[in-house]
């Protein structure tokens, strides 16, 4: 069975990926009923589950390449709404989160072992921002930046912005601690919320 998420093999009947954490399966954008990876629709309320995900790839390369990463159901649910929120003022939830001291961090290790860590916290992180459905619309370099209520709109944006820190946070201290006991390395991710009005659209390209 191929994870949607990163691609790897894994046993059939897995419910979650052994190489990323990612969760095998998928949700109907219409009745949230869940489907068996792969469907093609669902056998629920008979949605084509897989329509619009093809139409979109087929006419917008680069919406494909950042689905890569991004859980099916989500994915679909935002382009379910894509059209709908060109130029739309909303309220909304932005997270920040950055690596603190990674400038002191990276002077002591090699640029690929650098890249790797940050790879990790990343792949940490985006488990948590997904799970409360908040999108990551920026990389910057040891951080990010996520927005929940848009594109998916959520009355709780907030919440769920808070519960997405947290549970980076908790799912970060393994991590920290497994890099302070085998490297020495003093690992932490800052995280920052603020709730306000923006406009939601797209600037120079699609």
């Amino acid at each position: 069975m191929m994870c949607p998420s990163c691609k790897s093999e894994n046993r059939e009947k897995a419910k979650f990926c052994t190489e990323c954490g990612a969760k095998l399966e998928s949700i109907c954008p219409k009745c949230e009923n869940k489907l068996r990876l792969g469907a093609k629709f669902c056998d629920e309320c008979g949605h084509k589950v897989s329509e619009i995900v093809k139409e979109v790839e087929a006419t917008h390369p680069k919406i494909e390449r950042s689905l890569s990463y991004m859980p099916p159901n989500l994915a679909e649910k935002i382009l379910a709404t894509r059209s709908s929120i060109e130029g739309e003022r909303k309220l909304v939830t932005v997270l920040f989160a950055d690596v603190k001291g990674s400038t002191s961090i990276g002077e002591n290790l090699d640029p690929e072992e650098l890249h790797s860590i940050i790879e990790k916290s990343y792949e940490i992180s985006l488990k948590e921002i997904h799970r409360f459905e908040g999108t990551v619309n920026q990389f910057l370099g040891d951080g990010f930046m996520a927005l929940f209520g848009a594109p998916i709109a959520h009355e709780d944006h907030a919440i769920r912005a808070i519960r997405s820190a947290l549970a980076i946070q908790n799912a970060m201290a393994g991590f920290s601690d497994e890099l302070k006991k085998g490297r020495d390395i003093d690992f932490r991710m800052r995280i920052g919320i603020n709730t306000g009005t923006v406009v939601v659209g797209n600037i120079g390209d699609d």
